[in-house]
């Protein structure tokens, strides 16, 4: 699997994007996952996913390096941490989001808990990729919202949800990630997802809500380089 240095991860995912492949990932909030059933856990989630997402706003220290363990055992599919805090880092794991919350303006969640984690993070195996994290408003208070303590950017301010997608871009973001948040009433709209795609030149990924099929395929026809789907399998 990646390490460190190789960027295996992030170059599969340009080349799987220049190829025009749609990517699905699936998250797993380790707070949530029965660790008991994670072999019917993976048999059902789609035979078309390339990657586990691993990581929720809360949860136990230690515990997600338990629940990557678990999936190891199980699957091939790369894991990528998609953590919350610092103290849901481990070195099991194949690579790290390394998040910036660019919708809000709390600097614990913009530069804070990626310095904290750097202690983890210089001499790890962890590939490391940065990424421009975008909350937008899907209708609901999300967990996310409530830990950051903050706003989440209205579907309708569309040249300010592109501006902060380029200003990750142009601060060096591998990728962008646009969260309308679990459980969201209302997914990132298409319109939004097609607006972003034409104004950055990286990887595009959208989270959030995305339930359905049809979700995710207007999702993919609007521009989504990724699609991230995880509660609708949380059913076991």
């Amino acid at each position: 699997m990646s390490k460190n240095g190789s960027n295996f991860i992030i170059k599969s995912l340009r080349k799987a994007v220049q190829n025009k492949q749609r990517l699905l990932s699936i998250l797993i909030d380790p707070d949530k996952f029965d660790l008991k059933k994670t072999e019917a856990f993976l048999g059902q989630i789609p035979n078309s996913t390339n990657y586990l997402l691993v990581g929720g706003s809360k949860v136990k220290t230690g515990h997600t390096e338990v629940v990557v363990n678990q999936l190891k055992r199980f699957t091939e599919l790369p894991l990528i941490l998609f953590p919350g805090d610092v103290n849901q880092i481990t070195d099991q794991a194949d690579a790290i989001l390394f998040l910036s919350l660019l919708s809000g303006r709390n600097p614990e969640y913009l530069i804070n808990q990626q310095v904290k984690s750097i202690s983890k993070l210089q001499h790890s195996s962890l590939e490391i990729i940065p990424t421009g994290y975008i909350l937008i408003d899907g209708g609901i208070s999300t967990s996310v919202l409530k830990v950051s303590q903050t706003k989440a950017i209205p579907q309708d301010q569309v040249s300010s949800i592109v501006h902060t997608a380029l200003a990750g871009q142009f601060s060096g973001k591998q990728l962008i990630y646009l969260e309308a948040g679990s459980g969201a009433t209302h997914p990132v709209s298409a319109e939004i997802i097609s607006e972003v795609k034409k104004n950055i030149s990286i990887p595009l990924i959208v989270g959030g809500g995305i339930k359905t099929e049809l979700q995710k395929e207007t999702a993919y026809h609007a521009g989504a380089d990724m699609v991230v789907m995880g509660n609708v399998f949380e059913i076991l």
